[in-house]
């Protein structure tokens, strides 16, 4: 079955009560059990499970090939489960390029956990081949990258991480399962910030965990997503399902939209450097082409001359783009990521992230040559 036709059909079918052809949100905590003790429909407590919720994961799974979908309360909340496998003394191997929140979790909690973190950058084959040598236990790569856009190859890296005993995890965020997928790739495990691109429209939180059919993963994965406690509600899982009827229309297009914001940034003299795998002259457009599909993302980031004060300055001064966190979501936004990130940020000064949304082209592209002055 072809992605468009999952994304509207998988997890759902009319309501076997009214035929309602959208499903209902079931909000209630508790289920009833039946007069022997048990549960005969399968649910006794809405943070064990909720159909809700059980219909989200299914459909994510579908889109992304895998067997099984996790679904958590944030994205944060689904990287830290994952993390979960790789604890107790275990090392974890992480692209130097990643979103500062999960380096946070890997400074900061992994360690009282008893486990460790080394950061390398994941383009460089050899430098991962040697990280992982001393027992690595997860090796975590985004590909592209926040806010880089670097490209790892991800069969390379499955190769290496399986050869020394170690599980890949892949934050699949920036991609979404419409331009790549990693499990088909040979990672273990992907990982969603599905406040992005599966919610796409900046209103809902959430985070989700997908595995390979039958993978021996998903029994802790499920014991932790019960026992923490960190599950979305039910309304946020509708919210959920109900956007990703529309996510290979939105990310081709916002893809689409995203390549010609980029193509007019890097023939522009004030701007000092583009990062995006859609340009030829990116370093990773050849693995991109090769490993992603349908197009290279939404997110564009780019340094300007003149440092910090410059960037926000050129953000101060858009018109259309809106000055915010996060990414995926319809409307186009901008952001100076180093003074988001904190005093551990390796990111440039001069950098701003684009999240390009659906609006047109050619008024992002005016209201981007307006703002650089």
């Amino acid at each position: 079955m072809k992605l468009e036709t999952l994304a509207i059909h998988a997890g759902r079918a009319p309501d076997r009560a009214t035929g309602a052809v959208r499903e209902p949100i079931h909000l209630a905590t508790t289920f009833e059990r039946g007069a022997d003790g048990s549960f005969p429909r399968g649910y006794s407590y809405t943070r064990a499970g909720n159909p809700n919720r059980g219909a989200l994961e299914q459909a994510v799974a579908a889109l992304e090939g895998g067997g099984e979908a996790v679904a958590f309360a944030s994205g944060s909340a689904a990287t830290l489960a994952a993390f979960t496998l790789a604890a107790q003394g275990g090392r974890v191997v992480c692209c130097s390029d990643c979103y500062h929140g999960t380096a946070k979790q890997l400074r900061d909690i992994l360690p009282r956990w008893g486990g460790s973190a080394e950061f390398v950058d994941t383009t460089d084959l050899d430098a991962v081949r040697r990280a992982l040598e001393p027992g690595a236990t997860l090796l975590w790569v985004e590909t592209p990258s926040n806010p880089l856009l670097r490209v790892s190859d991800l069969a390379a890296l499955a190769e290496l991480a399986h050869s020394s005993g170690a599980l890949l995890g892949c934050d699949n965020t920036f991609a979404s399962p419409v331009l790549q997928q990693p499990l088909a790739l040979g990672a273990d495990l992907v990982m969603h910030s599905s406040t992005k691109y599966l919610g796409g429209h900046s209103d809902v939180l959430g985070g989700m965990l997908v595995l390979p059919p039958g993978s021996p993963l998903i029994e802790p994965l499920r014991d932790f997503q019960g026992t923490s406690g960190g599950v979305p509600a039910p309304f946020d899982c509708w919210l959920l399902l109900r956007s990703l009827a529309t996510l290979p229309l939105r990310v081709r297009q916002q893809s689409a939209n995203a390549l010609e914001v980029a193509r007019f940034l890097a023939a522009d003299a004030r701007v000092e450097r583009v990062h995006y795998p859609g340009l030829e002259q990116h370093p990773g457009h050849a693995l991109a082409a090769r490993q992603m599909r349908d197009g290279f993302g939404a997110v564009v980031s780019i340094q300007v001359p003149g440092g910090a004060a410059e960037a926000m300055a050129v953000a101060a001064r858009v018109r259309i783009f809106t000055r915010a966190t996060s990414l995926g979501g319809v409307e186009s936004l901008i952001e100076h990521r180093a003074s988001v990130e904190g005093p551990h940020t390796q990111t440039p000064q001069n950098l701003l992230r684009l999240s390009i949304g659906l609006e047109a082209a050619a008024d992002l592209i005016a209201d981007l040559d307006a703002a650089l002055g």
